[in-house]
This record gives C-alpha cells, structure tokens and sequence, in this order.
C-alpha cells in the first residue's frame, strides 16, 4: 500500500533530527509520496532542502499563497518564478483566494492567481488552489481560465455537493484531508457521495490535524487515518482508497 499527501509543509520543520523522525513515521504508516506547495519567497529553500534529503520521496511546487499577496507582490513572485526555472516542479500552488484574514486585497488576489495560472499553463502543469472564503471569487476566475489546458486540485475542499460537483465539471480534483474526521463539519457526509476517482488525500500539515490527534500539530503520517475514514465512508479497504488516490496524484502531477 502505498499513500500520497498531495499537500503537506513538512519543510516547516527545519530541525533535521525532528524531520527524520518525521519522514520515518511516515514510511511505517505507508505514506511514501509527499507533495510540497510553496507559500512565499523565504520558503522556496525550505521546499528545496526538503527535496534534496528525500528526493525519492519529496515532489515540490512553486507559487505565491493568496495569504502572501501584498503590495509588491509582482516582484515576489517574479523572484519566484526566477528561483524555479530550470527545477524539475510538479505544480503550481499553493495559489488562490483567502477572504477570510483580508478582503481588502481581493483585487490583487485575483490578479496573482490570473498570473500563476497563465505561468501553469506555459509549462504545462496543474495548479493546487488554495480557497477559504471565497468559493464564488475562485469559481469565477476559473471559469474565465477553462480551456483544455487548466487542471489540478482543489485544496483542502470542505464545500457542499453542488460545490464539488462543479469543482469537478471543471476538471479538478477535491483534496480531502482532516476534516472529514471531525464529528460536525459535514464533509463526510459530502465525500460519501463523490466518487473516489475524484478524490485525493492531503494532511496540509501542521495544520488541520485529524481525529484522533486533532489539537496537536498535524503531521504527513496521519494521513492514514483521513484514509480510514474515507475508506469507511465509501465502505470499502483503505488499500484500494489508497490505490485509487495514489494513481489520481499520478495522473494529475505526471509524478
């Protein structure tokens, strides 16, 4: 069996005692790919340190998080894309809208996520969307955006069935991570109706911790247990839960 964490920051944990402890935890529960979105400037190291230890195991992205778009974030994120040319990068993420800390600068959001979708689009990869708050705002520049070439996943989805339905028309796939295991979000009644073959699994750790450990900083070898509940949800194995999602991430980010 083998599982993928389409969305985790495991490079947040610098101290390489810490992060060996890390990666072997995540070995002993099956979680053998790790999918690294960038979040701004000062972390593009830390994705690429990552990357060099583990380069078996270790898939980075590069992009500008809604969160880090600020006056002057052209010339962030020019910095960016300068750092990444001539890296082997599966995605471009984590990029989107975030309403929920700043709405004054939704115009600038917007006009970053049109710029990092068009720079996608130029390589030929998928984007990771990042939304909190904004379902109607992504929808709406990903409309505009459709042709054959827009692709990816939309991280961490806790929207409703209408929402994934539509995710899903557009041809993305719904990253499902910890929440689906906390007793009143809904989301598991949601996942229970999707089909599998649009899913994929993520931690986006050291957030979102799931049941049994939620409360305590999240880790990428808890994915198993969002697995376990998927797995119940559509009453079937984890190894085929993990055998569908695994071969999804592969389709997606050729890797």
């Amino acid at each position: 069996m083998i599982l993928t964490d389409t969305h985790t920051h495991l490079y947040y944990e610098t101290d390489a005692v810490k992060r060996a402890g890390l990666i072997e935890r995540c070995e002993k529960n099956s979680v053998r790919r790790l999918f690294l979105p960038n979040v701004d400037l000062e972390s593009v190291a830390k994705v690429l340190a990552l990357k060099a230890a583990y380069p078996e195991m270790c898939y980075p992205m590069m992009g500008l998080h809604p969160c880090s778009v600020k006056d002057g974030w052209e010339a962030e994120l020019a910095a960016i894309r300068q750092a990444g040319e001539g890296l082997k990068i599966v995605a471009i993420g984590e990029i989107g809208i975030d309403l929920y800390w700043d709405k004054t600068t939704l115009s600038q959001q917007i006009q970053a996520f049109h710029d990092q979708i068009a720079w996608a689009k130029s390589l030929g990869l998928p984007i990771v969307i990042h939304c909190r708050d904004a379902f109607d705002e992504v929808f709406s520049v990903l409309e505009q955006e459709q042709d054959e070439h827009l692709r990816g996943i939309f991280h961490c989805f806790t929207g409703t069935v209408e929402q994934a339905e539509k995710v899903i028309a557009l041809g993305f796939y719904l990253g499902i991570g910890g929440v689906v295991t906390y007793k009143n979000s809904g989301l598991d009644k949601v996942v229970a109706q999707i089909s599998l073959k649009h899913l994929v699994l993520e931690t986006d750790s050291p957030y979102l911790t799931p049941v049994p450990f939620r409360g305590k900083p999240n880790e990428s070898s808890y994915l198993v247990y969002v697995a376990e509940k998927v797995a119940d949800l559509h009453q079937t194995s984890i190894d085929a839960v993990a055998e569908i999602t695994t071969q999804n991430s592969k389709l997606i980010f050729g890797a």
